[in-house]
Protein backbone atom coordinates (compact mmCIF):
# COMPACT_ATOMS: atom_id res chain seq x y z
CA UNK A 1 0.00 0.00 0.00
CA UNK A 2 2.83 2.14 1.18
CA UNK A 3 4.36 1.52 -2.51
CA UNK A 4 0.99 2.61 -4.73
CA UNK A 5 1.11 5.47 -2.50
CA UNK A 6 4.24 6.75 -3.16
CA UNK A 7 3.58 6.27 -6.86
CA UNK A 8 0.14 8.12 -6.59
CA UNK A 9 2.04 10.89 -4.93
CA UNK A 10 4.87 11.28 -7.30
CA UNK A 11 2.32 11.20 -10.61
CA UNK A 12 -0.02 14.15 -8.78
CA UNK A 13 1.42 15.04 -5.88
CA UNK A 14 -0.34 14.21 -2.24
CA UNK A 15 -2.85 16.96 -1.90
CA UNK A 16 -4.11 15.75 -5.36
CA UNK A 17 -3.98 11.73 -4.61
CA UNK A 18 -6.96 9.76 -4.26
CA UNK A 19 -7.10 7.15 -1.30
CA UNK A 20 -9.60 5.36 -3.66
CA UNK A 21 -6.84 4.62 -6.27
CA UNK A 22 -3.93 3.99 -4.08
CA UNK A 23 -6.28 1.57 -2.32
CA UNK A 24 -7.54 -0.01 -6.03
CA UNK A 25 -3.62 -0.15 -7.07
CA UNK A 26 -2.21 -1.53 -3.42
CA UNK A 27 -5.49 -4.41 -3.88
CA UNK A 28 -7.31 -3.41 -0.49
CA UNK A 29 -10.64 -1.70 0.57
CA UNK A 30 -10.14 1.93 1.32
CA UNK A 31 -10.73 1.55 4.62
CA UNK A 32 -7.83 -0.51 4.94
CA UNK A 33 -5.61 2.28 4.01
CA UNK A 34 -6.75 4.33 6.70
CA UNK A 35 -6.46 1.61 9.40
CA UNK A 36 -2.42 1.67 8.20
CA UNK A 37 -2.24 5.69 7.70
CA UNK A 38 -4.92 8.09 9.39
CA UNK A 39 -4.15 10.45 6.94
CA UNK A 40 -2.08 10.63 3.28
CA UNK A 41 0.34 12.99 5.57
CA UNK A 42 1.44 9.87 7.34
CA UNK A 43 2.54 8.28 4.19
CA UNK A 44 4.06 11.46 2.94
CA UNK A 45 6.28 12.01 6.24
CA UNK A 46 7.05 8.02 6.24
CA UNK A 47 8.42 8.93 2.42
CA UNK A 48 10.70 11.73 3.94
CA UNK A 49 11.96 10.07 6.60
CA UNK A 50 12.97 7.25 4.49
CA UNK A 51 14.43 9.50 1.52
CA UNK A 52 16.71 11.95 4.59
CA UNK A 53 17.74 7.85 6.08
CA UNK A 54 18.73 7.13 2.48
CA UNK A 55 20.28 10.81 1.96
CA UNK A 56 22.11 10.86 5.60
CA UNK A 57 23.68 7.48 4.87
CA UNK A 58 25.53 8.76 1.85
CA UNK A 59 26.30 12.09 3.46
CA UNK A 60 27.76 9.59 6.36
CA UNK A 61 29.98 7.65 4.22
CA UNK A 62 31.55 11.17 2.46
CA UNK A 63 32.16 12.84 5.81
CA UNK A 64 34.09 9.30 6.69
CA UNK A 65 36.38 10.43 4.21
CA UNK A 66 38.99 13.51 4.14
CA UNK A 67 36.72 16.88 3.38
CA UNK A 68 36.69 20.11 4.09
CA UNK A 69 33.62 22.52 5.41
CA UNK A 70 32.96 23.32 1.10
CA UNK A 71 32.99 19.80 0.39
CA UNK A 72 30.68 18.78 3.23
CA UNK A 73 28.38 21.05 1.77
CA UNK A 74 28.40 20.88 -2.04
CA UNK A 75 28.05 17.29 -1.03
CA UNK A 76 25.19 17.88 0.62
CA UNK A 77 23.45 19.88 -1.67
CA UNK A 78 24.32 17.67 -4.45
CA UNK A 79 22.19 15.11 -2.54
CA UNK A 80 18.84 17.32 -1.86
CA UNK A 81 19.34 17.93 -5.40
CA UNK A 82 19.41 14.12 -6.11
CA UNK A 83 16.25 13.71 -4.27
CA UNK A 84 14.35 16.21 -5.47
CA UNK A 85 14.88 14.65 -9.00
CA UNK A 86 14.13 10.90 -7.86
CA UNK A 87 11.00 11.90 -6.16
CA UNK A 88 9.71 15.08 -8.77
CA UNK A 89 9.21 18.34 -7.96
CA UNK A 90 5.58 18.36 -6.86
CA UNK A 91 6.36 15.45 -4.23
CA UNK A 92 9.77 17.88 -2.80
CA UNK A 93 7.60 20.55 -2.26
CA UNK A 94 4.95 18.87 -0.43
CA UNK A 95 7.26 16.88 1.42
CA UNK A 96 9.12 19.95 2.84
CA UNK A 97 5.55 21.64 3.51
CA UNK A 98 4.72 18.74 5.37
CA UNK A 99 8.40 19.06 7.36
CA UNK A 100 7.68 22.11 8.65
CA UNK A 101 3.84 21.94 8.82
CA UNK A 102 2.44 22.37 12.34
CA UNK A 103 0.03 19.31 11.57
CA UNK A 104 3.35 17.12 10.50
CA UNK A 105 2.85 13.86 12.18
CA UNK A 106 4.56 13.30 15.33
CA UNK A 107 7.75 11.57 15.29
CA UNK A 108 7.72 8.39 17.37
CA UNK A 109 7.12 8.50 21.05
CA UNK A 110 10.29 8.73 23.14
CA UNK A 111 12.80 9.52 20.10
CA UNK A 112 15.04 12.47 19.82
CA UNK A 113 14.22 15.08 17.62
CA UNK A 114 17.23 15.38 15.78
CA UNK A 115 16.88 11.31 15.40
CA UNK A 116 13.99 12.34 12.95
CA UNK A 117 16.71 14.85 10.62
CA UNK A 118 19.92 13.28 10.58
CA UNK A 119 20.43 15.50 7.32
CA UNK A 120 20.85 18.39 9.70
CA UNK A 121 22.56 16.55 12.30
CA UNK A 122 25.61 15.56 10.03
CA UNK A 123 25.58 19.17 8.61
CA UNK A 124 25.64 20.33 12.32
CA UNK A 125 28.78 17.64 12.99
CA UNK A 126 30.63 18.91 9.75
CA UNK A 127 30.42 22.49 10.80
CA UNK A 128 31.70 21.67 14.08
CA UNK A 129 34.35 19.95 13.04
CA UNK A 130 35.68 22.41 10.50
CA UNK A 131 35.05 25.41 13.43
CA UNK A 132 37.18 23.03 15.56
CA UNK A 133 39.88 22.83 13.16
CA UNK A 134 39.96 26.76 12.16
CA UNK A 135 38.05 26.81 9.03
CA UNK A 136 35.19 28.76 10.26
CA UNK A 137 35.15 31.50 13.03
CA UNK A 138 35.96 30.36 16.83
CA UNK A 139 32.43 31.40 17.57
CA UNK A 140 30.47 30.01 14.66
CA UNK A 141 27.42 27.92 16.35
CA UNK A 142 27.27 24.78 14.40
CA UNK A 143 23.60 24.27 15.22
CA UNK A 144 22.51 27.91 13.90
CA UNK A 145 24.71 27.53 10.72
CA UNK A 146 23.32 24.32 9.83
CA UNK A 147 20.29 25.48 10.40
CA UNK A 148 19.95 28.53 7.92
CA UNK A 149 22.47 26.25 5.44
CA UNK A 150 19.43 23.97 5.04
CA UNK A 151 16.76 25.96 5.41
CA UNK A 152 18.20 28.07 2.50
CA UNK A 153 19.19 24.92 0.19
CA UNK A 154 15.35 23.73 0.49
CA UNK A 155 14.38 27.44 -0.39
CA UNK A 156 16.54 27.96 -3.11
CA UNK A 157 15.44 24.19 -4.35
CA UNK A 158 12.24 24.90 -4.38
CA UNK A 159 12.74 28.37 -5.78
CA UNK A 160 15.60 28.57 -8.73
CA UNK A 161 13.39 28.63 -11.81
CA UNK A 162 14.10 25.36 -14.05
CA UNK A 163 16.35 26.60 -16.22
CA UNK A 164 19.26 24.66 -17.77
CA UNK A 165 21.07 21.86 -15.33
CA UNK A 166 24.32 24.17 -15.86
CA UNK A 167 22.06 26.92 -14.55
CA UNK A 168 21.40 25.74 -11.54
CA UNK A 169 24.49 24.04 -10.54
CA UNK A 170 25.61 27.77 -10.62
CA UNK A 171 22.64 28.96 -8.40
CA UNK A 172 23.74 26.41 -6.19
CA UNK A 173 27.30 26.96 -6.30
CA UNK A 174 26.88 30.55 -5.58
CA UNK A 175 24.35 29.68 -2.67
CA UNK A 176 27.48 27.03 -0.96
CA UNK A 177 30.24 30.07 -1.42
CA UNK A 178 28.03 32.83 0.21
CA UNK A 179 27.17 30.45 3.13
CA UNK A 180 31.21 29.48 3.50
CA UNK A 181 31.47 33.34 3.40
CA UNK A 182 29.29 34.00 5.77
CA UNK A 183 31.51 31.41 8.42
CA UNK A 184 35.32 31.59 7.03
CA UNK A 185 37.65 32.39 10.12
CA UNK A 186 38.87 36.03 9.40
Amino acid sequence: MYAAAVAEFKRVGMAAADVSVIAKEAGVARGTFYFHFPAKEHILAELERHEEARLAAQLEKFLARPHDLAGALTETVRLMAQMERRVGKVLFREMLALHFSPSRPEALPGTDQWADYPMISLVVRAIGLARDGGETYPEADPLRTAQFFMLGLYAVLITSPDHSRAARAEILDNFVATVLRSVEAR
